[in-house]
């Protein structure tokens, strides 16, 4: 009877409903911001938007249209319903943040912005949220047991050092926070009880960049882990599910007090009641998007589904998979009729895109779709630019016009181009009430579409020039976190010490020297013979990066004579490297420039907004060939970093200024992409480009070959079919090679032949290292494109347990958006298992599977079928980590992402996400299997780096590891594995430098030495004031490289800020590193200091400046002497303070002398 009384209630409310329900007509996308601002200026609106690209455009508009009016937004969650894994942290700390603030003093006008699955799923109560939220505020007393407590209960992870929102750490009397929702991290400052400081930090530097007078901290989710809710959800729980046994890990965990991935999807069991979102703002209207009754049909079929595919899952679960109990759909999830109760009590204005007719309740707002110029786009008889210059002549004189781009790039090239067309004095405004009469304006707004009402016309970018990608460019604060977590150094990690070779990084020791306390490495060696390495000496180490190697002996000579070796070698190849650029900086090549009158409207065609190292790519280009000399340019970049667009300029202006162009690359699938590309790009101008490969049929390809050597083919694109001795060209001016390293050596013959006095352009997405880089300057001509395309949407990357349900949901997401998906396993032996699991459990997709261990011409077939769309998915092993562009492909499933490397992870994940389309990564482990700590760290990172400004150089760094990138010759992978990677490249900077200073013998790797100084003072980073290894060991790493006294300054408030007041060890480590300086300036490897005075030894046992040394002695009257090559200086230091001044003293006049003579012989 009470379902029915329900229902009947619900029906009722439904009724009186329609009455309350306007719908608004003649509202295009970007006008629906003005029907908001209308809709405020009476009170709250809550505007309830299909999806999240939609809330986001919306918010846009209203920055534009209505920058003065308060805007909240309230994402919903970015997993699906029922869903293995939780939300991402940003996006449930955001969600509580708003929700606190609803429940706390709204503003009488403002916009709530959401979308139909953030508003139709329960959240807790407001009086939940008020009695969670912690506020204090400058001199006033907390508790900080309470606080921490708080921070537990709350959901914050503690951590050695907060870089990302929900961290927390604590130090002594410091604890810093990064509370959700904030731009940056705070640090409380603790005088016992009282809060004595409140400031705000980057968390990049760690360093202090604003303070603040208060603090309200809020959940980090919506679950909130204390007694009493863990209590009522195991009572919950047992109740709907019957008993949990040890087989159930949420349960366990929970049952812990632990956090659990996903547990967000049992919410209801953790609270005596929740509330719906409209609870927060009772008195709000909602505006509904355009077609969304037809989103809110898709959602309640979507949430139904996946109930229902977990009820079948769980009646069917193998030793694969992990126990998921889903609750029952209506405890968390809104379905058709308590939505329409919800709205029953509102005033509700739905809106529609096209004009619908008025009456009742209905009414057209007068707003319309604007024109799109895909038909003169697509013409040839007409100019694009033209047509637009006529519309626009027309327009304005009735009403003020507005054209929108994504990019003030953007904006700055459609200026260039109106002015080309005589429309000078154009108005760049920033919003709306910049407008100022009829006329033509310009703005940065990133509408897909314009529209047009009775006084104002908007015209998009993406009307006038098409789809285009560009994106606002989002914050890339993650980026440093990535570097960092690679060049931590761990216990059991291979280094190398310059004078003593390859060992093996046991961790940190304090030794006693000479009664004082004294922080070493302690480094393991062949035999287990131990050295212990002072950490102000911490630069003679370098990683030796690789993961195994034979460890060398102390003290034997097997290592002096491998890098004595190794010099001769290094030195050979630095030659060869001059000499190749001396030669080619001698012969000539046709000058060739932009054409003026093009070179405009084909970059407009670009559809992305170009990073800043593509620019300078670009312009590298157009100085190398406008300099009459050959150029040969090697572009460095990840695939899809744009690379392909400086080689289409640059062929865009050999093929205009009368000269062909041949594109090689390595496989028929690159050679088919970059001619489909270059087909489109270059559509409507006067160019003819044609394809060789063995997919082109013979009459093609002869006729392709008889236009190279007429003249009649502008552009050949093609694999090595182009090197073969039957193709001759008439005129060919410019060469573009993709991926030179992958050609065989008899390829490799034939472009070198070719290249005499053409310019060549090599594009490699092989990364090669900053410092690799550096010391090529001047030698080859490179260009690094590190930075991606801003266009991308981040990738979503979810890190769980292997499951059935949700990898199958994944793939068919993908499948019926019209994608195609990744599935990367790390084994061929893997293979078998995933190819069973997505024949029985994923039937609807069409596989092809891809290994290294394939024949190349099967293996090419393969990955072609893949690109032409024939499969779904490609099973493969980490084949797909490079070469790969298929922008269709948009998920990414990685079996036991645990067994891959950083880099790997990361290259591979880079598959995906080179469209429009939001990219998903899956990166699974194996079910109930325990991680190592290494891996569960790399994933962490990996899954909190949805950005992709993470650091190219660190994937980079990997792959030269492994013997990538091999620019200098065969064997050099083979040099680098002798003596380390890092050695290897400041090996090799050194003899570049050297040579190209005119040095006739290099000292190479002889130059790297450290002064050991000896006080008899504790040298140390106290472990209790920072207690974490990998921290104090970064802090070593990064103090080694500091010289001068106001980098040392800076360095010392770092630590006050971050830390707390020094303790006295860490001052004396400061002064040591200042004497360290002097005496590496003065020529002095050891300095041993007691009570009465110094004995020091100079490098090399040779003084560098011998008659300052006598003058030294002389100055001294007789407290100094040489005795056995050594210089004994006789002192009285009774204080500590007193020997570490007189040991500077002396060193600073001795780097006095060396640095006098220096100059006296210059």
């Amino acid at each position: 009877m009470e379902c029915n009384h329900y229902d009947y209630a619900v029906d009722e409310a439904v009724r009186n409903m329609e009455a309350k329900r306007i719908l608004l007509s003649g509202v295009p996308e970007g006008f629906d911001a003005t029907v908001l601002i209308d809709e405020a200026a009476s009170g709250g609106v809550i505007h309830i938007a299909r999806d999240a690209n939609r809330m986001q455009a919306i918010e846009s508009a209203l920055s534009f249209f209505a920058p003065d009016i308060p805007v909240f937004k309230f994402p919903a969650w970015d997993c699906l319903p029922y869903d293995r894994v939780s939300p991402n942290a940003e996006v449930s700390a955001n969600r509580v943040a708003s929700l606190t603030k609803f429940a706390m003093d709204m503003p009488n006008s403002f916009v709530v912005l959401t979308t139909l699955a953030g508003a139709s799923q329960r959240v807790p109560t407001r009086k939940t949220l008020r009695e969670t939220t912690f506020r204090a505020s400058l001199k006033t007393s907390v508790d900080e047991k309470k606080l921490r407590n708080f921070l537990i209960r709350m959901g914050f992870v503690n951590t050695s050092t907060v870089m990302e929102a929900g961290d927390y750490a604590i130090r002594g009397g410091i604890i810093d926070i990064f509370p959700p929702g904030n731009a940056e991290p705070i640090r409380l400052d603790f005088f016992g009880n009282t809060l004595d400081g409140i400031r705000t930090f980057d968390p990049v530097t760690q360093r202090t960049t604003g303070s603040l007078t208060e603090i309200e901290l809020s959940p980090v989710c919506e679950v909130i882990l204390d007694d009493v809710s863990i209590k009522r959800f195991r009572q919950n729980y047992r109740f709907e599910f019957g008993s949990a046994g040890a087989d159930d890990p949420l349960y366990e965990a929970i049952s812990e007090g632990r956090k659990y991935q996903g547990l967000e999807h049992w919410l209801p069991f953790f609270y005596e009641e929740l509330e719906t979102f409209f609870d927060y703002l009772p008195k709000s209207t909602i505006v509904l998007d355009d077609q969304f009754d037809v989103a809110c049909v898709a959602r309640w079929d979507t949430i139904n589904d996946q109930y229902e595919a977990r009820k079948d899952a769980l009646d069917q679960t193998t030793s694969l998979d992990t126990i998921y109990k889903p609750i029952a759909v209506e405890l968390l999830y809104f379905n058709e009729k308590l939505w329409k109760k919800v709205l029953s009590s509102r005033r509700v204005v739905a809106l529609s895109v096209l004009p619908q007719p008025t009456g009742l309740n209905s009414i057209d707002a007068g707003g319309r779709i604007g024109h799109d110029f895909a038909e003169e786009r697509q013409r040839k008889d007409i100019s694009l630019f033209k047509a637009l210059s006529d519309y626009l002549n027309k327009k304005i004189i009735k009403k003020q016009v507005i054209i929108t781009s994504y990019s003030s790039g953007s904006n700055e090239r459609l200026a260039g181009l109106l002015e080309d067309e005589g429309h000078l004095g154009l108005n760049e405004i920033d919003k709306v009430t910049d407008l100022s009469g009829n006329g033509l304006y310009l703005t940065v707004l990133p509408l897909e579409h314009g529209f047009e009402t009775d006084d104002l016309l908007v015209i998009s970018e993406q009307d006038i020039l098409g789809d285009r990608l560009v994106r606002p460019q989002r914050q890339r604060r993650r980026a440093e976190n990535f570097l960092t977590e690679s060049q931590s150094l761990n216990p059991g990690d291979l280094v190398v010490h310059v004078d003593h070779g390859v060992g093996r990084f046991q961790g940190l020791e304090i030794i006693n020297i000479a009664g004082a306390s004294h922080e070493c490495l302690s480094l393991e060696y062949a035999e287990s013979s131990k050295l212990y390495l002072p950490v102000e000496n911490i630069e003679l180490l370098t990683r030796y990066g690789h993961e195994d190697g034979f460890l060398d002996r102390l003290g034997g000579g097997a290592w002096q004579a491998k890098k004595a070796k190794l010099k001769d070698r290094i030195r050979e190849v630095a030659e060869k490297l001059i000499r190749v650029a001396a030669e080619r900086a001698l012969r000539r090549a046709p000058i060739l420039e932009p054409p003026a009158e093009m070179w405009d409207s084909f970059c407009a065609r670009f559809p992305y907004q170009e990073t800043d190292d593509q620019l300078n790519a670009i312009s590298d280009v157009i100085n190398d060939l406008s300099a009459g000399v050959p150029m040969d340019r090697l572009i460095c970049g990840d695939v899809g970093f744009g690379k392909t667009e400086v080689a289409m300029r640059a062929a865009f202006i050999a093929a205009l200024s009368g000269l062909q162009v041949a594109v090689i690359a390595p496989t028929t699938l690159l050679a088919r992409q970059h001619a489909k590309s270059f087909t489109e790009r270059f559509r409507g101008f006067p160019i003819e480009i044609k394809q060789l490969s063995r997919f082109v049929n013979t009459k093609d390809a002869n006729f392709t070959r008889r236009g190279l050597s007429s003249g009649a083919v502008d552009i050949v694109i093609g694999t090595h079919a182009v090197l073969a001795q039957q193709v001759r060209f008439k005129n060919l001016g410019l060469l573009v090679v993709d991926e030179e390293q992958r050609f065989g050596v008899g390829h490799k013959e034939r472009l070198k032949q070719m290249r005499s006095d053409i310019h060549v352009l090599t594009l490699t997405a092989t990364p090669i290292p900053r410092t690799l880089q550096l010391s090529l300057t001047g030698v080859r001509n490179l260009s690094v494109i590190g930075t991606p395309p801003i266009d991308r949407l981040a990738i979503r990357t979810y890190v769980s347990e292997f499951d059935k349900i949700t990898v199958r949901e994944a793939l068919l997401r993908e499948h019926y958006r019209g994608g195609q998906s990744f599935f990367v396993v790390p084994r061929i032996k893997d293979i078998p298992e995933i190819e069973s699991f997505l024949r029985e459990d994923v039937p609807e997709v069409s596989f092809v599977i891809a290994h290294g261990q394939m024949p190349a011409r099967e293996l090419d077939d393969k990955m072609n079928a893949f690109y032409d769309g024939k499969f779904d998915v490609l099973l493969a092993t980490t084949i797909v980590e490079s070469g790969l562009d298929i922008p269709s492909a948009n998920t990414m499933i990685i079996h036991r992402a645990d067994m891959f490397g950083m880099a790997q992870l990361y290259q591979i994940r880079g598959r995906v996400g080179r469209s429009k389309t939001r990219a998903y990564a899956f990166l699974t482990t194996k079910p109930k299997g325990k991680l190592t700590t290494t891996a569960e760290k790399r994933l962490r990172v990996l899954g909190s780096l949805d950005s992709l400004g993470a650091g190219f150089t660190l994937a980079s760094q990997d792959l030269d590891i492994r013997g990538a990138g091999n620019l200098l010759g065969d064997e050099q992978s083979g040099q680098i594995r002798d003596v380390g990677y890092e050695l290897y490249q400041k090996m090799l900077e050194d003899a570049v430098a050297g040579i190209k200073s005119g040095a006739t013998e290099v000292n190479l790797g002889n130059d790297q030495w450290a002064p050991q100084i000896n006080l008899g003072v504790s040298v140390l980073i106290p472990d209790e004031y920072v207690p974490d290894l990998d921290v104090r060991l970064g802090l070593y790493r990064r103090l080694s490289s500091l010289d001068t006294k106001v980098e040392l300054e800076g360095f010392a408030a770092e630590l006050i800020d971050r830390f707390g007041d020094l303790p006295k060890e860490i001052n004396t480590l400061l002064l040591i590193v200042r004497i360290k300086t002097m005496c590496h300036k003065a020529g002095i490897s050891k300095l041993d200091g007691g009570p009465r005075g110094a004995t020091i030894q100079f490098h090399n046992e040779k003084f560098e400046s011998p008659g300052g040394l006598v003058a030294f002695l002389e100055d001294q009257r007789g407290l100094a002497k040489i005795k056995d090559n050594k210089l004994v200086i006789r002192r009285d230091w009774r204080r500590t303070s007193e020997k570490i001044k007189g040991a500077f003293t002396i060193a600073k006049e001795l780097a006095a002398l060396v640095a006098k003579e220096i100059k006296q012989n210059r």
